[in-house]
């Protein structure tokens, strides 16, 4: 019976991914942020009317959560387009 084992250097990552995310990485959740919020607010007003009729309270509750994902969606939405015609315009006269 032969033994099969694993190279280490094959196993793991390259030598220069230290386990951390990049600037640019952070820079992308920082931006994704409220989004990420706002899903977690529209997750926990949902949860909390799991198995239960949702009273009216709750369905605003959720009706608002909705429409704060919608808006830092939308907000997300321009910002990335704003940074992509920035980055593609040229600044100067022709």
């Amino acid at each position: 019976m032969k033994t099969i084992a694993a190279l280490q250097a094959a196993v793991t990552a390259a030598a220069l991914f230290d386990g951390e995310p990049s600037d640019a990485e952070l820079d992308a959740i920082d931006r994704e942020l409220p989004v990420i919020l706002a899903d977690v607010e529209l997750l926990d007003a949902q949860i909390m009317t799991i198995g239960r009729t949702p009273t009216e309270l709750d369905e605003r509750r959720i009706r608002r959560a909705r429409r704060r994902v919608l808006a830092a969606r939308r907000d997300l939405a321009n910002l990335t387009i704003a940074a992509a015609t920035d980055a593609t315009v040229s600044g100067g006269a022709a």
